[in-house]
């Protein structure tokens, strides 16, 4: 089963679509990373989920049932924009009054639960407005973690994050899906502290999929390179398009796809005087992989 299908979804404001037909999958149980430009329409996707917006057209499944379903929407938390909490509250009042607010029984039990979970157990006391960047998101996702949720929707929650506080979220996320059954959408322009934790990747341009792939298929796809750097990047460049098929410049290094032998590389160039003084093997990563999809699209 799926957590989130959705088939030709379209939304306009003012005559501009938003959404174009859009089609999404989301696996159960997976960390679904949501890639796109600004105004590319994940917010707008997101809002449509949580039934903050009504679509144009096209269907929204939520385990296999309408998203306007109320025993589904019960089992959908989320944080979008932000928490949405009283500043002069203490992070413990904040989650009481949302648990209120959600008929949730259990209450103190409950909270307890979701601050555990967010690593904040020591912090119920201290006043929202006195908590850190990296505190204040993960009040947010307690609070959408309350009444245990079945999905977990996130919109940009590590942007401006410390690399601590990148860390801890990273963490956190993991640990919900794999110890609390909970299927996670999360967006982010962070690609590379995305590409440590999500399962599987939605990319989105002008309100249209483009492409959706686990991230098992985008490894097996990732071109290997080597990257050397040496003083004369000219004679090294031509040196190696002489040899090899693919051979590319990025800033200062050299770039030669589709080899793994850097030992070989390095010896050609050394036999033809030309001194390597630094050389490593790699592969392209979700950015690179997002950036070179975006430029065939374009390119059509």
């Amino acid at each position: 089963m799926n957590a989130i299908e959705i088939k030709n979804l379209t939304k306009s404001f003012r005559g501009m679509h938003a959404l174009d037909h859009f089609h999404m999958t989301v696996p159960v149980g997976s960390i679904y990373g949501f890639i796109g430009e600004n105004g590319s329409g994940k917010s707008t996707t997101e809002k449509l989920i949580c039934g903050h917006l009504v679509p144009d057209e096209g269907e929204i499944k939520l385990f296999g049932k309408s998203y306007k379903d109320a025993g589904v929407r019960v089992r959908v938390g989320a944080l979008i924009e932000n928490a949405g909490c009283f500043p002069n509250s203490s992070v413990w009042n904040n989650l009481m009054m949302q648990a209120i607010n959600l008929g949730i029984q259990n209450r103190e039990e409950e909270i307890s639960r979701v601050l555990k979970i967010v690593r904040m157990e020591d912090s119920a006391k201290i006043k929202f407005k006195s908590c850190s960047l990296g505190m204040k998101q993960r009040i947010g996702i307690a609070m959408a973690l309350l009444g245990n949720p079945a999905l977990l929707i996130l919109d940009e929650p590590i942007n401006g994050l410390d690399t601590d506080g990148m860390k801890i979220m990273r963490e956190i996320l993991v640990d919900i899906t794999k110890n609390y059954n909970c299927t996670v959408l999360i967006s982010s322009h962070l690609l590379g502290e995305l590409e440590k934790i999500a399962t599987h990747y939605g990319i989105i341009r002008q309100g249209k999929m483009i492409k959706e792939i686990t991230a098992q298929e985008m490894e097996a796809r990732a071109r290997v390179f080597v990257s050397l750097k040496t003083k004369d990047i000219n004679s090294a460049l031509n040196l190696l398009n002489r040899k090899f098929n693919n051979v590319k410049q990025e800033n200062e290094c050299i770039r030669v796809y589709d080899v793994d032998n850097a030992e070989l590389i390095v010896e050609y160039l050394l036999q033809n005087g030309l001194v390597v003084n630094e050389v490593k093997k790699n592969k392209i990563g979700l950015e690179e992989y997002y950036l070179e999809i975006m430029s065939e699209k374009e390119a059509k």
